[in-house]
C-alpha cells in the first residue's frame, strides 16, 4: 500500500457508507462532547427513528466541524485495557445557536417531541428565592434578550437570532411560532448538573415568556412538560493525540471524536406528552422520584470531583486519577463520601456500591479528565454539592468539616490563580477577584460569593477559615 493509500479517508456519510438518517424529532440546544457521549449515544442505542438536530452554545465551531462530517462522529470508550470505537449516525443536523431561522422552522414542527438541554449551570441564568429557582431578570444578558423578544414576538421567523443570547430566550422565540404553526406538546428535557435540573428548566424559560408576553407563557406551561433527569458520564476534552489515535483505528480523519468512559447513567422523571426515543434500550432508568438518586450523584461523584479540582491542582495534581492517586486527597474523598452517606438513606441507591464504582471510574488512568475542566463555575457547584452535605451534618450534630474543606480548597485556589494571573471562568468572577483581591484573606467575603447567608454565620466561616492554608502539598 502506498503512502497515500495509507491516509485517512474525511469521514462523511459517502466514506462512512451510511444510508438514510432517521427524521429529526429531537433538538438539542447546546451541542458539545457531553451531549454526544450520553443523549445523542443513548438515541443511537434505541436504535429508532429519531433524528437530532443539535445546535451550539457561544461559538459556531462544533457545528461547522460536524456539518462538515454529514454530522457522523467516533465514540471512543475508553477503558483501562483499551479502547472500543463506535460510529454515532443519530446526530443528523448540526447548527450554529444564533441560527433561530433553522431553530424555528424545526421547532413549528409537531415531528419535533423532545428538545433536550446541555447548557451549563450558567446558561440558566437563575435566581433564587427560598428554595425555588427564579430567573434572575437582573441580568443584563436576559434584560437584552427580553427586549428583543418583545419586539419580535408577534413575528417570531424575524427575530435576529443573534441578538438572542440565553437558550431559554432562544426557546421563547421557537415555541411561539410552535404556537402560532399549532405545533402541539413537547417536552423540555434538562441533562445539566444541578439539582431540581427540571425546575431550573421551568424557571428559566416561564420566567423569560412571562416578561415577553404572558398568553404565550400561559400556552407554554399548559403545553410543554419538563422532565428532569440525574446524568453521569465522564467526558474529557478531546486532544490532536485522540484524533490521531481515532485515525490509526478507524482509517477516517476525524475531526471531532468523543472520548469518555465505559460508564453511563441515565435516570429520568416526567412525562413525554408527544413521545421519546426507547432510551431504556440503553440503560435508561425511569423513576417517579428522581431527587434520592439525583443527590446521590450530585454529592458523591460531583462532590468529589469539586473537591479534587481545587484540593488537587494545590498539591500539583492535573487530573482525578492523580489527585485520588494522591493518599492525602484520596483520604478527603473518603471523609467527605462518609458524610453525604449519612444522608442517602433512601431504599435502592446502593451507596456502598454506587461509591466502589467511584474509585475504579476515577482510577481509570487512561481517562484524562483535568481538574482545570471541572473547577469552572465553582460558586455555582460548591452551593449544589459541598453545602447541602455540610447543611445535613450540622443539623445532625456533628461539625461538617469534611463537607467544608472544598469550600476551603476553592478559595485557596481562586487566591492562587490571582496570584498567577490564571483567568477565573466563572459566573461570579468579578465578585471572586474583588473578594480575593487583598490575599484572599477575607473568607466571609468569598463564602458570602457561594452562600451569603452562611457567611453570616461566624461558625462556619471560622471553620472555612481554619481549614484555609492547610490544603497543600
Amino acid at each position: 500500500m502506498s503512502a497515500a493509500d495509507a491516509r485517512p479517508r474525511p469521514l462523511t456519510a459517502a466514506t462512512a457508507g451510511v444510508g438514510p438518517r432517521p427524521p429529526v424529532r429531537l433538538v438539542h440546544l447546546g451541542l458539545g462532547a457531553f451531549h454526544r457521549a450520553h443523549q445523542a449515544w443513548y438515541t443511537e442505542q434505541a436504535a429508532d427513528e429519531w433524528g437530532i438536530a443539535a445546535f451550539t452554545g457561544r461559538s459556531p465551531e462544533a457545528a461547522e466541524q460536524l456539518t462538515s462530517q454529514d454530522g457522523l462522529y467516533t465514540l471512543v470508550e475508553r477503558a483501562a485495557d483499551g479502547d472500543r470505537h463506535q460510529l454515532i449516525t443519530a446526530l443528523v443536523e448540526a447548527h450554529d445557536g444564533a441560527d433561530l431561522r433553522t431553530l424555528t422552522g424545526l421547532l413549528a414542527s409537531p415531528d419535533v417531541a423532545v428538545v433536550t438541554l446541555t447548557i451549563t449551570e450558567a446558561g440558566y441564568r437563575l435566581a433564587r428565592a427560598g428554595d425555588d429557582p427564579l430567573l434572575n431578570a437582573e441580568d443584563p444578558v436576559v434584560a437584552a434578550d427580553v427586549a428583543a423578544l418583545r419586539a419580535g414576538v408577534a413575528r417570531p421567523e424575524e427575530i435576529d437570532g443573534s441578538r438572542v443570547l440565553t437558550a431559554a430566550g432562544r426557546l421563547v422565540a421557537v415555541l411561539a411560532a410552535r404556537r402560532a404553526a399549532g405545533g402541539g406538546p413537547l417536552a423540555v428535557v434538562s441533562c445539566d448538573n444541578l439539582p431540581a435540573n427540571d425546575a431550573a428548566a421551568r424557571a428559566a424559560l416561564l420566567g423569560t415568556a412571562r416578561r415577553v408576553d404572558e398568553d404565550l407563557a400561559d400556552w407554554i406551561e399548559r403545553t410543554v412538560a419538563f422532565v428532569g433527569t440525574s446524568i453521569d458520564r465522564i467526558t474529557p476534552r478531546t486532544t490532536d493525540a485522540d484524533r490521531e489515535a481515532v485515525a490509526a483505528a478507524t482509517g477516517f480523519a476525524d475531526v471531532s471524536p468523543v472520548i469518555t468512559e465505559p460508564f453511563s447513567s441515565w435516570i429520568l422523571a416526567g412525562d413525554f406528552p408527544a413521545g421519546r426515543p426507547a432510551w431504556e434500550r440503553a440503560g435508561a432508568v425511569f423513576v417517579e422520584d428522581l431527587e434520592p438518586f439525583e443527590r446521590r450523584k450530585l454529592w458523591l461523584l460531583n462532590g468529589a470531583h469539586t473537591l479534587m479540582a481545587y484540593a488537587g491542582p494545590l498539591r500539583g495534581h492535573a487530573t482525578v486519577a492523580q489527585a485520588l492517586a494522591d493518599p492525602t486527597v484520596a483520604g478527603w474523598v473518603e471523609e467527605f463520601w462518609d458524610a453525604a452517606a449519612r444522608h442517602l438513606t433512601t431504599p435502592g441507591l446502593d451507596v456502598p456500591a454506587y461509591r466502589q464504582a467511584l474509585r475504579d471510574r476515577f482510577a481509570n488512568p487512561r481517562i484524562a479528565h483535568h481538574l482545570a475542566q471541572i473547577g469552572n463555575d465553582g460558586s455555582l457547584k460548591l452551593a449544589a454539592r459541598a453545602l447541602p452535605v455540610y447543611r445535613a451534618e450540622r443539623d445532625a450534630g456533628r461539625d461538617g468539616t469534611a463537607a467544608l474543606r472544598p469550600v476551603a480548597a476553592w478559595m485557596d485556589r481562586m487566591t492562587a490563580q490571582l496570584a498567577d494571573g490564571t483567568p477565573i471562568t466563572d459566573p461570579a468572577a468579578d465578585r471572586i477577584t474583588a473578594a480575593a483581591g487583598t490575599g484572599g484573606e477575607d473568607t466571609a467575603a468569598l463564602l458570602a460569593v457561594v452562600d451569603a447567608t452562611l457567611a453570616r454565620d461566624a461558625d462556619a466561616v471560622a471553620a472555612v477559615a481554619a481549614l484555609r492554608g492547610t490544603l497543600t502539598a
